[in-house]
């Protein structure tokens, strides 16, 4: 056992002599003008991969993280919906659930419809979201988000609407907006439809495309009486200290509020959508790990051309007495050397193209004059990047071990020469 140690430690450890003759195969001589192209290609290759990966890796990341955060941050953790109607008596039910539900941090009312919105005669059809000034500043996603106007001015017949739509709209603080509800009120003269007039006294960016455009918050009173839901509301928002334990804290929930109640959290709420991100992120994880198996596949074809290149040499050092496993570390190390070198300039590249996303999808938008990143299509205003570092390490892991493996057979095809067969040709 101590011999396999021993052996394995000097198949690993390299002489000062093979550090040499590694460094000066790979140093660009005339005459190997072709053997060191390839080898360029080979590290260009393996740079180009890793960078690719990590920055395609990261921003993947990222999108998950931002989109879960906002969604999660606007919709809350896990709803509570009756089953037959609204939910009533809604100040008891919260406050029991704050007190006997262990992780509540909050319950927040709210009533929410789809509504028509006219404003100088334009019609947009809208999200309306009914929840107190208190829910709306509790919420740093949107309190933090406010751009126009202050909670203060929350009250009564008062909206607050997303930049886009404002933007769209030509609206700003104090302007009149107009909200038709589904539902029509029975007069003298038949049903006629429910609208009322609300001020504009809030303007908030939550760096969502969604809900900038479509959604319009107003006081939770103003949404009871104008969707006539009475003293009732549609469901309670809770948010707990951890968002990625909601199974147990539903069912705690689910003993609290009794029969009649349906509890919905974000995972089911957002299933399809989360999992098609991640089936997404798996693809191109293995389509870009490609990129890195060519760039192997590469060095395998440098170090056999450097090998039939260098067979003279090789067969002097051998008749001169160097055993055939100090020609194997030669040429592992030569090609470990491209490999290595290429893992870590991708990284450097990938991980500072990552930090700045963001500034560098500004600076080619304005030098190129197009639209690198639609809000539109894909729901965030900004490109968001996300590192994780145990994936780097991951990626970097991958690609050093494709690297020392795509080595072995030239160095084996080195070990094995005959030094007779290879004077002989010369």
């Amino acid at each position: 056992m101590w011999r396999f140690y021993t052996k394995c430690a000097s198949m690993i450890l390299f002489s000062s002599f093979e550090r040499m003759m590694a460094w000066r195969y790979l140093r660009a001589r005339k005459a190997e003008g072709f053997v060191s192209v390839i080898a360029a290609f080979s590290f260009t290759g393996i740079m180009l991969g890793v960078a690719t990966l990590i920055i395609v890796m990261s921003v993947m990341n990222g999108f998950r993280a931002e989109l879960l955060g906002r969604l999660v941050g606007l919709n809350g953790h896990i709803n509570v919906v009756s089953t037959h109607g609204y939910v009533q008596s809604y100040g008891v039910m919260a406050q029991a659930l704050s007190e006997k539900v262990p992780g509540v941090t909050a319950v927040f009312p709210m009533v929410e419809r789809q509504a028509l919105m006219t404003v100088n005669g334009r019609s947009l059809g809208v999200m309306v979201r009914g929840l107190s000034a208190t829910s709306f500043s509790k919420k740093p996603v949107l309190s933090d988000g406010i751009r126009e106007g202050s909670l203060a001015r929350f009250e009564e017949d008062s909206a607050a609407l997303g930049v886009e739509m404002a933007r769209r709209l030509d609206l700003k603080i104090g302007d009149k907006v107009v909200l038709v509800g589904p539902q029509g009120k029975p007069t003298p003269f038949g049903t006629m439809p429910r609208s009322r007039s609300f001020t504009v006294a809030v303007i908030f960016d939550v760096e969502m495309y969604e809900y900038n455009s479509n959604f319009v918050f107003i006081p939770l009173e103003a949404a009871q009486g104008f969707f006539g839901t009475g003293s009732g509301v549609d469901a309670l928002e809770i948010f707990t200290n951890d968002m990625t334990r909601t199974d147990g804290t539903g069912e705690a929930i689910a003993e609290v509020v009794g029969e009649g109640y349906k509890i919905i959290d974000w995972k089911s709420s957002n299933q399809s959508f989360f999992n098609a991100l991640q089936v997404e992120r798996n693809v191109m994880f293995l389509i870009l790990t490609m990129i890195i198996l060519v760039a192997a596949f590469n060095i395998i074809s440098s170090m056999i051309m450097l090998v039939k290149d260098k067979g003279r040499d090789i067969a002097i050092l051998r008749t001169m007495g160097a055993p055939r496993a100090s020609m194997l570390r030669v040429f592992i190390l030569t090609g470990a050397t491209i490999g290595f070198a290429g893992t870590i300039a991708g990284a450097a590249l990938g991980i500072s193209f990552a930090l700045n996303i963001e500034h560098i999808r500004q600076f080619l938008q304005a030098l190129t004059g197009t639209e690198l990143f639609s809000a539109e299509i894909y729901f965030l205003s900004k490109l968001p990047a996300k590192l994780d570092w145990s994936e780097v390490i991951a990626v970097l892991g991958m690609a050093f071990t494709l690297s020392f493996l795509a080595t072995l057979y030239p160095a084996w095809r080195a070990a094995r020469l005959d030094p007779v067969e290879a004077l002989r040709y010369e």
